[in-house]
């Protein structure tokens, strides 16, 4: 499998994810990028031994679209801090049916995770080990009783945008879990991670790491 590398220096790689590839190594023993990165920077370096790569952040295994990883310990670690204040950005595209009722948004829930179902759903903020969820969505096209819209995530909990958006009556195009009932798309939400902001661990400057989604239904339908 080609990587596509959107930047990389000493300290830092940023890479495309595809859809349906699982971050590390789980159950289903796929390929993951994780162990598709190390493999990569082994051959490119020609570097004997095992090689660093430290997972900072996690995209859900359907979901595809800027991931960044450290090459380095102390990259991760300064990464990782800067995840824990809120320091970094994040971007995401999704395709959901029929429209939010307002054109943007700030969704504020808590939400609480089965892991036995792995599901997650929404809950009174004094259910016990709930979690806040914060995001902030911006509409920007419509098309086809589906809409195209920005998400700003500010916080990080499991499936989020997923639950959030189907908790405002506007479910993810192909995430049967939460609500779609489109058949095309089944089992893979439309759902990509647009755009990651990082303060660069070592130079401290602000850098953006951007990746359109796929030329494929449902994205193609915004042109």
């Amino acid at each position: 499998m080609n990587v596509n590398v959107i930047y990389e220096d000493n300290h830092l790689l940023s890479v495309v994810k595809p859809s349906d590839i699982p971050v590390q190594a789980d159950a289903s023993g796929a390929l993951d990028m994780l162990t598709l990165l190390k493999s990569f920077l082994k051959e490119k370096y020609n570097k004997p031994g095992n090689v660093y790569l430290g997972l900072v952040h996690r995209l859900d295994r359907p979901v595809g679209g800027v991931m960044v990883f450290a090459k380095t310990s102390k990259a991760a670690s300064r990464l990782s801090e800067q995840i824990r204040e809120r320091e970094t950005g994040k971007t995401y595209l999704t395709v959901v049916h029929g429209c939010p009722k307002n054109p943007s948004d700030r969704l504020i829930h808590y939400l609480l995770k089965d892991y036995n179902t792995n599901t997650v759903s929404v809950v009174s903020p004094h259910t016990e080990a709930s979690k806040q969820a914060i995001l902030e969505y911006t509409l920007l096209k419509q098309a086809q009783n589906m809409s195209l819209v920005e998400i700003k995530l500010l916080t990080g909990r499991n499936h989020q945008i997923r639950v959030q958006m189907a908790a405002i009556g506007t479910p993810l195009f192909g995430d049967v879990k939460y609500g779609s009932r489109e058949e095309k798309g089944r089992g893979h939400p439309a759902l990509w991670s647009y755009s990651m902001s990082i303060n660069h661990p070592v130079t401290k400057e602000r850098m953006t790491f951007q990746a359109p989604p796929p030329h494929e239904f449902p994205w193609n339908v915004f042109k």
